[in-house]
């Protein structure tokens, strides 16, 4: 079998407020609605019910879901069930997703858009390279709660070799070494 990297398809998110999150998205990072906010209820007539049971055991009655799509085709659905809770303190240390990250070379315009929305700005933007190459970047969360990290450059570039002095360990290296 020929390995090669899997490409990204979506992210669930849960939000308190569906309609609220869809408006933020779209307005704040320009996201399309691809589906626009649709009821879902419990049942196993429809293959989305019976999915929905599947995943998320009997017992949930109904909630709301909206899919959105970024500027490179990434999915964003996005949840609001009816016995939601929102988060309490930022828990980074436990297990399972604590961010996600979004690019924009105009970071300083698109953080000021999150914080004039509802949204708060948790650092400074910082360089990673600072006085050698521009690469900056921002924790920020959206007003529902939701912690998310802004990026003025992509990945790769950020990360590519370099990104934490000449002695930087390379994933190859750190491969050849797991047992």
């Amino acid at each position: 079998m020929t390995e090669y990297p899997r490409t990204f398809s979506h992210i669930g998110i849960s939000v308190p407020d569906l309609e609220g999150a869809v408006e933020f998205y779209r307005e704040v990072m320009g996201w399309y609605i691809i589906m626009k906010p649709t009821v879902i209820t419990e049942e196993s007539d429809t293959a989305i019910g019976q999915m929905c049971i599947d995943v998320f055991g009997e017992g949930w009655g109904t909630f709301k879901i909206a899919h959105m799509s970024t500027g490179d085709r990434i999915g964003i659905e996005l949840f609001e069930f009816t016995n939601n809770e929102s988060p309490g303190e930022f828990e980074y240390w436990k297990t399972g997703t604590f961010h996600f990250s979004v690019q924009d070379p105009d970071i300083e315009g698109l953080v000021q858009k999150i914080v004039e929305r509802g949204g708060k700005q948790r650092m400074p933007i910082r360089e990673y390279y600072p006085g050698e190459k521009p690469y900056r970047m921002c924790y920020v969360e959206d007003p529902f709660g939701l912690v998310f990290e802004v990026y003025s450059h992509s990945y790769e570039l950020t990360y590519s070799k370099g990104a934490y002095g000449e002695d930087a360990v390379s994933y190859t290296h750190l491969r050849a070494h797991e047992t």
